[in-house]
Protein backbone atom coordinates (compact mmCIF):
# COMPACT_ATOMS: atom_id res chain seq x y z
CA UNK A 1 0.00 0.00 0.00
CA UNK A 2 1.24 3.56 -1.34
CA UNK A 3 1.31 6.22 1.48
CA UNK A 4 1.39 9.62 1.60
CA UNK A 5 2.26 11.38 4.97
CA UNK A 6 2.35 14.89 5.54
CA UNK A 7 2.73 17.09 8.59
CA UNK A 8 3.62 21.10 9.38
CA UNK A 9 4.57 22.78 6.59
CA UNK A 10 2.30 22.86 3.01
CA UNK A 11 4.47 21.65 0.70
CA UNK A 12 3.95 23.87 -2.60
CA UNK A 13 3.90 20.67 -4.91
CA UNK A 14 0.92 19.43 -3.04
CA UNK A 15 -0.64 22.77 -2.70
CA UNK A 16 -4.04 23.79 -4.74
CA UNK A 17 -1.88 26.04 -7.00
CA UNK A 18 1.38 24.03 -7.78
CA UNK A 19 -0.12 20.78 -7.25
CA UNK A 20 2.01 17.56 -9.15
CA UNK A 21 0.05 14.69 -9.94
CA UNK A 22 2.74 12.41 -10.27
CA UNK A 23 3.88 12.42 -6.36
CA UNK A 24 0.58 11.09 -5.33
CA UNK A 25 -0.02 8.70 -8.14
CA UNK A 26 -1.00 5.21 -6.91
CA UNK A 27 -1.68 6.98 -3.05
CA UNK A 28 -4.21 4.88 -0.78
CA UNK A 29 -3.92 6.48 2.11
CA UNK A 30 -2.87 9.88 3.13
CA UNK A 31 -1.90 10.78 7.03
CA UNK A 32 -1.39 13.86 8.49
CA UNK A 33 0.76 14.17 11.44
CA UNK A 34 -0.43 17.90 12.68
CA UNK A 35 -0.07 21.18 11.92
CA UNK A 36 -1.35 21.83 8.78
CA UNK A 37 -4.71 24.20 8.06
CA UNK A 38 -7.66 22.19 7.48
CA UNK A 39 -8.93 23.68 4.37
CA UNK A 40 -5.77 21.80 2.75
CA UNK A 41 -6.30 18.66 4.96
CA UNK A 42 -9.70 18.63 2.68
CA UNK A 43 -8.06 19.47 -0.52
CA UNK A 44 -5.19 16.98 -0.06
CA UNK A 45 -8.40 14.16 0.93
CA UNK A 46 -11.08 15.38 -2.17
CA UNK A 47 -7.61 15.85 -5.04
CA UNK A 48 -6.13 12.42 -3.95
CA UNK A 49 -9.14 10.29 -2.99
CA UNK A 50 -7.61 8.35 -0.78
CA UNK A 51 -8.89 8.22 3.30
CA UNK A 52 -7.32 10.72 5.23
CA UNK A 53 -6.85 9.86 8.52
CA UNK A 54 -4.63 12.69 11.17
CA UNK A 55 -3.84 13.99 14.51
CA UNK A 56 -3.38 17.57 15.90
CA UNK A 57 -0.32 19.07 16.34
CA UNK A 58 0.53 22.41 19.17
CA UNK A 59 -0.36 24.89 16.60
CA UNK A 60 -4.01 23.34 15.25
CA UNK A 61 -6.13 25.72 16.66
CA UNK A 62 -8.26 25.69 14.24
CA UNK A 63 -9.97 22.11 14.01
CA UNK A 64 -12.33 22.17 16.65
CA UNK A 65 -13.82 25.18 14.68
CA UNK A 66 -13.09 23.97 11.39
CA UNK A 67 -13.31 20.06 10.85
CA UNK A 68 -11.21 18.79 7.72
CA UNK A 69 -14.34 17.50 5.38
CA UNK A 70 -13.95 13.38 4.42
CA UNK A 71 -11.39 13.38 7.09
CA UNK A 72 -11.39 11.46 10.29
CA UNK A 73 -9.14 12.32 13.63
CA UNK A 74 -7.83 9.56 15.23
CA UNK A 75 -5.87 10.96 18.80
CA UNK A 76 -6.00 8.50 20.84
CA UNK A 77 -8.05 5.76 18.93
CA UNK A 78 -7.03 2.37 16.96
CA UNK A 79 -8.31 2.25 13.85
CA UNK A 80 -8.30 -0.26 10.88
CA UNK A 81 -8.16 0.80 7.09
CA UNK A 82 -8.02 -2.47 5.09
CA UNK A 83 -5.05 -4.26 6.22
CA UNK A 84 -4.06 -1.48 8.38
CA UNK A 85 -4.03 -0.72 11.98
CA UNK A 86 -3.71 2.62 13.10
CA UNK A 87 -3.33 4.69 16.13
CA UNK A 88 -2.92 8.64 16.59
CA UNK A 89 -1.18 10.42 19.46
CA UNK A 90 -1.41 13.43 18.84
CA UNK A 91 -0.49 16.82 20.37
CA UNK A 92 3.32 17.79 21.86
CA UNK A 93 4.95 17.59 25.09
CA UNK A 94 3.83 20.70 27.38
CA UNK A 95 5.98 24.09 27.24
CA UNK A 96 3.73 26.84 27.36
CA UNK A 97 0.10 25.48 28.19
CA UNK A 98 -0.95 26.05 25.37
CA UNK A 99 -3.77 23.92 22.89
CA UNK A 100 -2.55 20.00 22.19
CA UNK A 101 0.09 20.14 24.97
CA UNK A 102 0.62 16.97 27.44
CA UNK A 103 2.86 16.41 30.35
CA UNK A 104 4.82 12.66 29.57
CA UNK A 105 3.11 11.49 32.46
CA UNK A 106 -0.46 12.57 30.64
CA UNK A 107 0.25 10.85 27.44
CA UNK A 108 2.09 8.13 28.90
CA UNK A 109 -1.87 7.42 30.70
CA UNK A 110 -3.35 7.92 27.28
CA UNK A 111 -1.14 4.95 26.01
CA UNK A 112 -1.69 3.39 29.09
CA UNK A 113 -5.40 3.23 28.65
CA UNK A 114 -5.35 1.75 24.97
CA UNK A 115 -3.34 -1.55 26.29
CA UNK A 116 -6.50 -3.73 26.43
CA UNK A 117 -7.68 -2.45 22.49
CA UNK A 118 -3.71 -3.09 21.20
CA UNK A 119 -4.40 -6.48 22.80
CA UNK A 120 -7.23 -7.17 21.17
CA UNK A 121 -6.63 -6.16 18.01
CA UNK A 122 -3.09 -8.25 17.91
CA UNK A 123 -0.70 -4.56 18.04
CA UNK A 124 -0.26 -1.65 15.64
CA UNK A 125 1.09 -1.53 12.29
CA UNK A 126 1.27 2.33 12.09
CA UNK A 127 1.27 4.83 14.87
CA UNK A 128 0.95 8.33 13.54
CA UNK A 129 1.63 11.35 16.59
CA UNK A 130 2.42 14.97 15.84
CA UNK A 131 6.13 14.95 18.49
CA UNK A 132 8.61 12.07 18.03
CA UNK A 133 10.06 9.63 20.59
CA UNK A 134 12.75 11.04 22.75
CA UNK A 135 16.09 10.79 21.84
CA UNK A 136 15.10 10.02 17.94
CA UNK A 137 14.53 13.05 15.99
CA UNK A 138 13.59 15.58 18.69
CA UNK A 139 15.47 18.30 19.89
CA UNK A 140 16.52 19.72 23.55
CA UNK A 141 14.44 22.81 23.77
CA UNK A 142 11.27 22.72 25.79
CA UNK A 143 8.57 22.45 23.01
CA UNK A 144 10.36 20.14 20.82
CA UNK A 145 11.27 17.18 23.13
CA UNK A 146 9.76 14.11 22.62
CA UNK A 147 8.02 11.48 24.50
CA UNK A 148 9.79 8.99 26.66
CA UNK A 149 6.44 6.62 26.67
CA UNK A 150 6.79 6.52 22.91
CA UNK A 151 10.10 4.63 23.10
CA UNK A 152 8.18 2.75 25.13
CA UNK A 153 5.35 2.18 22.99
CA UNK A 154 7.64 1.22 20.15
CA UNK A 155 10.16 -1.61 22.02
CA UNK A 156 6.49 -3.40 23.50
CA UNK A 157 4.32 -2.83 19.94
CA UNK A 158 6.91 -3.17 17.10
CA UNK A 159 5.12 -1.36 14.87
CA UNK A 160 6.23 -1.30 11.28
CA UNK A 161 6.23 2.11 11.59
CA UNK A 162 6.39 5.51 13.47
CA UNK A 163 5.44 8.51 11.72
CA UNK A 164 5.75 12.30 13.51
CA UNK A 165 6.16 15.72 12.42
CA UNK A 166 6.78 18.87 14.87
CA UNK A 167 10.40 18.80 14.25
CA UNK A 168 11.05 20.84 10.85
CA UNK A 169 13.50 19.62 8.51
CA UNK A 170 15.48 19.74 5.46
CA UNK A 171 16.15 16.21 3.74
CA UNK A 172 16.92 15.16 0.07
CA UNK A 173 15.61 11.87 0.61
CA UNK A 174 13.36 9.02 2.13
CA UNK A 175 16.51 7.20 4.24
CA UNK A 176 17.36 10.90 5.49
CA UNK A 177 14.05 10.69 7.30
CA UNK A 178 13.87 7.78 8.63
CA UNK A 179 16.24 6.03 11.99
CA UNK A 180 15.50 2.19 12.68
CA UNK A 181 14.53 1.74 16.27
CA UNK A 182 13.67 -1.60 17.81
CA UNK A 183 13.09 -2.89 13.67
CA UNK A 184 10.44 0.12 13.44
CA UNK A 185 11.09 2.82 11.15
CA UNK A 186 10.61 6.31 13.01
CA UNK A 187 9.77 8.84 10.05
CA UNK A 188 9.97 12.48 10.16
CA UNK A 189 7.31 13.77 8.15
CA UNK A 190 7.70 17.79 8.03
CA UNK A 191 6.87 18.62 4.71
CA UNK A 192 5.89 15.58 2.87
CA UNK A 193 6.43 11.85 2.25
CA UNK A 194 5.47 8.92 0.28
CA UNK A 195 6.48 5.27 1.62
CA UNK A 196 5.24 1.47 0.94
CA UNK A 197 4.14 -0.42 3.84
Amino acid sequence: MKILSVSDQVAPELSARGFDPEIIRGVELILACGDLPPEHLGFLRERIGAPLYYVRGNHDIRHPQISPPGCREIHGRLVREGPLRLLGLGGCRWYNGGPHQYHEREMAWLILRLWFRLRLAGGVDVVIAHAPPRGIHDAEDRCHRGFRCFRSLIRREQPAWFIHGHVHGRFNSLAERITIFHRTRVLNTCGYACFEV
